[in-house]
């Protein structure tokens, strides 16, 4: 049997198990390797190799986390949380259902911008949603929900709109590598190419928030984060100058250098230069932050290690051979078939970023010969990609969410955001997907 499909699915099914992913991804990568005929001193080396390529992303999510904590220190996200307690407790049922809307609504605006306005990626999870969860438990919306909605707007924009990491995914990335493989295509064609797989996720949000999780869900109320978002904040007029400050300063020092870890250290910065968290508190405050990312960190890292292993094995070729000897010319087949490939791949390795680059080479060449239009290849090979990004356990569109939701303890990572993600956004992926093939 495939060492790709071994490894993927023994990882998911441990997983689902409630296994620590990290846990199960070192396993399943184990397993891979030696099933492929690697041995484990290559197998070893394979995944240590990969390793350090999620070092930079595991200290990026560290330094953001203090950058969260330094805000929740100064007391700008109590501010937040008592002006909104305030508007539920004295609604009444209508009222409370136009804000829980409202809410989901700024949710998702974040999300999208933190693609294609202000490209932040997750780091304004850790820092929107932890003292919204009063919030959320006091309307009893179902968090899945919310992971739902923070997962569409992750993923889903960079899928179709062409600016910020968008245009990194569809340009750089995507349109790079069609092209490298001998597809002629003018790269504005590729956005409108993945409008059909983004009807098909927007879909699924609709089901998601309106149908699956429309009765809500009842939360233990945390005494620690009600007492948070009651104590009395000095100077709130001060807080908030001061956070507008560094939170602009942040987003300034990450477009510029290109690098989280400087936006996340200038924003901690700002908050201790003017006093707002005390000099003596750093120290706590970076403590603190990296207790809250390591999780995120440390899968990421497995996570390199899970793919380099993938890669070594030289399965994901031969999967690639075995699919095209057996659809011939048929086109639903093969696009079936390239898109379900394309989902156990980018499942295992958890990021469309270093999908594409791997499938292109092997779907672009299979496309072209069983004659798909180029608009139609676009759409299989973007779609392909993108596929596990909305529903691996090893995928920041996952991770980020679970990051925030979590935050109190009553937030399941594979249950409560892998799971949903996946039933409500790559299950649609693939029928739309599929169906753009057919029509482009």
């Amino acid at each position: 049997m495939n060492a790709v499909i071994i490894g993927v699915l023994l990882m998911l099914s441990l997983a689902l198990l409630r296994v620590n992913v990290i846990v199960a991804m070192t396993v399943s990568a184990m397993v891979a390797g030696l099933s492929a005929g690697l041995g484990l001193n290559d197998t070893m080396n394979a995944f240590n190799s990969g390793l350090s390529g999620g070092a930079e992303i595991a200290l990026s999510y560290a330094m953001l986390g203090g950058f969260a904590v330094a805000i929740s220190k100064s007391g700008l996200t109590h501010i937040l949380a008592q002006k909104l307690l305030s508007l539920v407790d004295n609604s009444d049922e209508a009222h409370t259902r136009v804000l829980s809307f409202t809410i989901m609504s700024i949710i998702l605006l974040c999300a999208v911008a933190s693609q294609n306005l202000i490209p932040v990626h997750i780091a304004f999870i850790p820092i929107l949603i932890p003292p919204l969860l009063t919030i959320l438990n006091k309307l009893s919306l179902d968090r899945r929900a919310i992971a739902c909605i923070l997962t569409f707007g992750l993923a889903t924009s960079y899928m179709v709109l062409p600016y910020g990491f968008g245009g990194i995914y569809l340009y750089s990335i995507l349109h790079k590598n069609l092209t490298d493989n001998g597809l002629d295509m003018v790269n504005t064609q590729v956005p409108m190419a993945m409008i059909i797989p983004a009807i098909g996720m927007l879909v699924g949000l609709v089901i998601a928030v309106f149908v699956s999780y429309r009765k809500g869900r009842e939360y233990k109320h945390n005494e620690a984060s009600e007492v948070a978002a009651a104590k009395e904040i000095e100077n709130p007029k001060k807080v908030m100058i001061i956070g507008a400050i560094a939170v602009i300063s942040s987003l300034l020092a990450q477009n510029i250098s290109g690098s989280m870890i400087l936006g996340g250290l200038v924003g901690v910065m700002m908050f201790s230069v003017f006093g707002i968290v005390k000099w003596e508190q750093s120290s706590d405050v970076f403590s603190r932050g990296v207790a809250m990312m390591a999780m995120i960190g440390f899968i990421m890292i497995s996570a390199q290690g899970f793919a380099s292993v993938m890669k070594a094995t030289g399965d994901v070729a031969s999967l690639v051979e075995a699919c095209s000897q057996f659809i011939g010319d048929n086109k639903p087949l093969a696009a079936a078939m390239i898109l379900l490939v394309g989902l156990l791949i980018t499942m295992g390795i958890g990021s469309s970023f270093s999908t594409v680059p791997i499938i292109a080479t092997l779907f672009v060449p299979l496309c072209m010969e069983v004659g798909f239009s180029v608009m139609a290849t676009a759409a299989l090979v973007g779609t392909a990609g993108a596929l596990g990004d909305a529903g691996s356990p090893a995928s920041d569109s996952t991770l980020g969410p679970t990051s925030g939701l979590n935050a109190d303890g009553q937030h399941d990572h594979i249950w409560d955001s892998v799971v949903p993600t996946f039933i409500h956004f790559n299950i649609p992926l693939l029928i739309f997907g599929w169906i753009a093939a057919m029509v482009l």
